[in-house]
């Protein structure tokens, strides 16, 4: 009989929940050696699933993306925090409910595929309020979200990261703009959240794929890592994106990852 220990990761595993930015791309190129080693680790019997805190583009730009990079995605094999928040806002508001939303196209069809109406304007009467990232929010995105949170609506993000990695460099990401509007809010304002390392986004991602020995690959100890952590799953980082080898090593507790590698080579030692 094999020992599962001397296997490669794509075959201990049957489904790889994995990160998108810094560990499959960075912007519109794709990270060093991403590409081959996912179609290896497919060929090995792992169904890749691609899971992203990326609220701004839907499945079908996403997979349209990976294909141009090589690899044979498909809508259903993406998972976005957009998907996640509209599943949250959904089962807390009627059918047919206004939903201000600051963020892009991906959050847009997430929200409108569960029945939700996205507008624009805190005046509009909205039942909730959801942040999602989009890389040209402006002033007037934040204080429309901050009116409608002063008076009293629901207020939602699809994840929390203070930072993105892109081909040139880290930017900040939806976290530092949802601190902004829960700054000018005050009062310990803070909306709930979908992406990881909340369980929203990991729920979504196992109701979508039926996933039983998941292997969750990230980038980040704070959201990919805690996240696997808190849903009870091993986690491999990869030091492609924002953690260096340092952070990796000197990770405990909740950001432990099971393994650290270089790159998605690991998938296949």
């Amino acid at each position: 009989m094999t020992d599962a220990a001397n296997l490669p990761l794509a075959r201990r595993y049957d489904t790889a929940l994995l990160d998108l930015d810094g560990v499959v791309y960075r912007g519109a190129d794709a990270v060093p050696h991403a590409v081959p080693a996912l179609l290896a680790a497919a060929e090995l019997g792992m169904r890749l699933t691609y899971v992203t805190n990326n609220a701004s583009r839907t499945p079908q730009a996403v997979a349209e993306h990976l294909v141009r990079l090589g690899l044979p995605a498909t809508p259903e094999d993406v998972v976005t925090a957009a998907q996640a928040v509209a599943r949250m806002i959904a089962e807390e508001v009627p059918a047919g409910s206004k939903v201000l939303m600051v963020g892009g196209e991906g959050l847009r069809v997430a929200l409108a595929d569960r029945g939700l109406v996205p507008v624009d304007s805190a005046d509009e009467n909205p039942a909730a309020a959801v942040q999602g990232y989009r890389p040209d929010t402006s002033w007037e995105n934040l204080a429309e979200i901050a009116y409608a949170v002063q008076r009293g609506v629901p207020w939602f993000a699809a994840n929390t990261d203070l930072t993105m990695p892109t081909a040139r460099g880290i930017a900040p990401g939806n976290g530092a703009l949802v601190t902004a509007v829960a700054k000018a809010c005050g009062d310990g304002a803070w909306p709930r959240i979908a992406g990881k390392p909340e369980i929203a986004l990991h729920r979504e991602t196992m109701l979508r794929t039926g996933a039983k020995s998941p292997l969750v690959v990230g980038d980040r100890l704070d959201t990919d890592i805690e996240g696997a952590n808190r849903a009870g799953v091993d986690s491999l980082l990869v030091l492609t994106g924002v953690t260096d080898r340092a952070q990796a090593d000197a990770a405990a507790g909740i950001h432990k990852p099971t393994y650290v590698a270089d790159d998605l080579r690991a998938l296949l030692g």
